[in-house]
């Protein structure tokens, strides 16, 4: 069984040698597969659709194989890949944000349907499926494809932007820009290494190693040694790791720390590289880390909105208004009858904003939407 290899994914950028699906494809038969738990069948799709994106975001193959079509019609509610990779086209390529909000969503409510959805029109029953949408999942049930999504995937220039985003500290507009100059992978980036700034310069030296998810045991140990340190440096210190690892993911993109102390009153945040110490023969990989300095009566407000997830967010903040409230991540405040906002209201815990706007309190781990 192939896992993935990162140091593949730069050799194939630089035409080392050839990389097939085959390099990195994971394989069962109908009994293995079925003798797999549920959470071991998610694991082994994630990875083997993984490998597969990886691959059409460097330009090594162009048509969808059949053994990931009959993966993909398989899979059912678990993992809806394509609507996750048109919202970041969307994003990314169009700046249609009200669309890739759309797909966000609607991929968000398929993955928790219980049951296998067995056609769009079952899916609009779903919050956030509409028309357009259920159209394309009846196409994706049909023939494991969307047609849009292959001919995104073709284009030179929508597959240049959605990959060069994924370089830390390069967005959109800073893609685009660099698409528009010629500059369409790591190659061309580091042969132009100076029109990057200093965030970017980063995101670049440590790419292969940025793309590799962080196992939650890695977080576990990360989170350990920087809450002690934290409190070696002054125990009055407040800190909490927020993000996908607080919602109880397996798996991370970074670390995102948030910090307060009773004495401050400023705001800052510094982002950096950190790396685990070496275990024996192991050697971890560079991580990206966050650390954000908040206010003490600003601060859960910044939990819960820094824990997530966006779709979550929104939607906490969409009851807020129906309540009469403005929240966002640094305070909650009442709005008046002409609509402008008052004095930011008190706040010790994130149960607090909850009871405030009288939403029913739902632990991080139920906040993934």
């Amino acid at each position: 069984m192939n896992m993935r290899k990162p140091e593949m994914w730069t050799n194939c950028v630089y035409q080392e040698f050839p990389i097939t699906f085959d390099d990195v494809a994971v394989y069962f038969s109908e009994e293995e597969w079925d003798s797999l738990e549920v959470n071991q069948r998610l694991l082994y799709v994630n990875v083997m659709l993984d490998n597969y994106n990886a691959l059409l975001y460097l330009g090594c193959i162009h048509e969808t194989p059949d053994v990931i079509v009959r993966m993909k019609l398989r899979q059912g509610p678990y993992n809806f890949l394509e609507h996750k990779e048109l919202a970041n086209y969307e994003r990314n390529v169009n700046r249609a944000i009200h669309k890739y909000n759309a797909y966000r969503k609607a991929a968000s409510v398929i993955s928790k349907y219980p049951t296998k959805i067995k056609s769009g029109t079952e899916a609009k029953k779903l919050d956030g499926v509409g028309a357009k949408i259920a159209e394309k999942i009846d196409e994706f049930l049909a023939t494991g494809k969307l047609r849009k999504l292959e001919k995104i995937r073709q284009d030179d220039t929508s597959s240049s932007i959605n990959f060069l985003t994924r370089v830390s500290g390069i967005g959109p507009a800073a893609a685009r820009k660099l698409v528009d100059e010629g500059i369409k992978n790591l190659e061309d980036l580091r042969s132009n290494e100076h029109k990057l700034n200093h965030h970017q310069k980063i995101g670049l030296k440590y790419f292969e190693d940025f793309e590799m998810r962080i196992p939650r045991s890695e977080m576990m140990q990360m989170q350990e040694i920087v809450l002690n340190d934290v409190n070696e440096l002054d125990a009055d210190f407040i800190a909490t790791v927020c993000g996908s690892f607080r919602r109880g993911a397996e798996s991370s993109g970074d670390m995102d720390i948030l910090l307060t102390h009773p004495h401050f009153t400023s705001q800052t945040s510094k982002q950096g590289v950190c790396q685990l110490p070496s275990d024996g023969d192991k050697v971890f990989p560079f991580r990206r880390i966050d650390i954000r300095l908040i206010p003490k009566d600003q601060y859960f407000c910044g939990v819960l909105y820094f824990t997530g997830s966006d779709i979550f967010n929104k939607n906490m903040r969409g009851h807020a208004l129906e309540q009469g409230f403005t929240l966002n991540e640094y305070t909650l405040r009442p709005l008046g009858v002409t609509g402008i906002a008052g004095e930011a209201l008190p706040i010790d815990s994130e149960k607090d904003i909850f009871d405030y706007i009288q939403y029913k309190y739902r632990e991080p781990k139920e906040r993934s939407e």
